[in-house]
């Protein structure tokens, strides 16, 4: 599988105060170095669950761009298609997608996790722009992810096939616990229901500097064979 797109690899901002909080709660666990830093990859979605604060209102735009994923859900079986009653291509509805994440990391600083969306209706659907997406924490803390500024591109997904995105973050190179992530909600492009996945990646570094401890997501992309 490819992608007919790449993301940058990029970086987006944890908001200052969530930072604080967590390099402030975390202090005395900086140091642990038996701390496990991840969480196993292949990990379970379900659709419909309450997003955090920021999944629904980002899922107006649209995303693109990775590969495949591990963490396997559904949106629901209830919709067979994207096909407005006027002939249109409709937008691709939670409802009649599949979402998975993995992690792509490759080493460095920097991680990636893709997310994908497969069209499981009966009919063509249209996906285009940046997904919504908020990460929980281990410790009951919801933050939002911003996008990356890249040109989102329309997708028209016939059913069977998939589109991606990518979340890239700052790696916790530091032997510590970092900032635990537990689940991610993700809202699909245009759509106001959400999945949610289990984070499949390791802990995000902890850092003080206003230029450190930055997450992105990209725009969605096709996954051409």
């Amino acid at each position: 599988m490819r992608t007919t797109f790449r993301s940058r690899k990029r970086t987006a901002t944890i908001g200052a105060a969530l930072t604080a909080a967590l390099a402030l709660a975390l202090t005395a666990c900086n140091g642990d170095d038996n701390a496990s830093g991840s969480t196993p990859a292949g990990t379970t979605a379900s659709a419909g669950q309450s997003g955090g604060t920021g999944g629904a209102a980002q899922g107006g735009q649209s995303a693109d761009t990775g590969t495949g994923g591990s963490s396997q859900g559904t949106g629901g079986s209830g919709s067979t298609g994207g096909n407005s009653s006027d002939g249109k291509v409709g937008i691709c509805r939670t409802d009649a997608l599949a979402a998975a994440a993995a992690d792509d990391t490759t080493g460095g600083t920097e991680g990636v996790v893709t997310v994908s969306f497969k069209n499981n209706g009966g009919s063509d659907c249209r996906m285009s722009g940046f997904p919504g997406v908020d990460l929980k924490t281990s410790m009951g803390d919801t933050f939002s992810v911003d996008r990356n500024g890249e040109q989102a591109v329309a997708q028209v997904l016939k059913a069977g096939e998939s589109a991606a995105f990518t979340i890239t973050f700052p790696v916790n190179n530091s032997g510590g616990s970092g900032v635990q992530l537990t689940d991610m909600v993700v809202t699909p492009p245009n759509e106001t229901k959400p999945i949610t996945l289990k984070w499949p990646a390791g802990s995000l570094a902890v850092s003080d500097g206003e230029d450190d401890g930055k997450m992105q997501v990209s725009p969605v992309g096709k996954i051409s064979d």
